[in-house]
């Protein structure tokens, strides 16, 4: 199971690194300032939780725990939904899409995944460590 995390905290990372030159290059030419920090917001999140990520497979070495493992997919969902809804926002709004659809009711669901896969991180060291 690390390995699976292990492997998606590095996908999750380089796909930011490429998104991140991206707003910051092409991206900026397209769309106005606000618009550009939607989606570096995405990028951002998306970087921390990639290295979350890393951190829950070598974590899961140490400590193995079904609590770690439900910390991980929750910080891969939550990455999917948070970062994936802030930059299917971007595309819409520099589209031109008067709507947002779903798109923004993602936005915060992923954001309790993201907290909810913290707080299992917790449970599963506390768990595994007897503090």
């Amino acid at each position: 199971m690390q390995k699976t995390f292990l492997i998606l905290g590095a996908i999750f990372g380089a796909l930011a690194v490429a998104l991140g030159a991206f707003a910051a290059h092409g991206l900026k030419k397209i769309a106005d300032s606000d618009t550009v920090n939607v989606f570096h917001t995405g990028v951002e999140y998306q970087f921390y939780h990639a290295l979350a990520l890393l951190a829950v497979g070598i974590l899961y070495v140490q400590f193995p725990s079904a609590w770690l493992q439900r910390c991980g997919w929750c910080l891969t969902i939550g990455t999917i939904l948070f970062s994936g809804s802030l930059y299917l926002i971007t595309v819409l709004k520099v589209s031109g899409s008067g709507s947002l659809g779903p798109a923004g009711i993602l936005t915060p669901i992923g954001g309790l995944f993201f907290i909810v896969g913290w707080i299992f991180l917790l449970i599963g060291l506390l768990q595994k460590t007897g503090l």
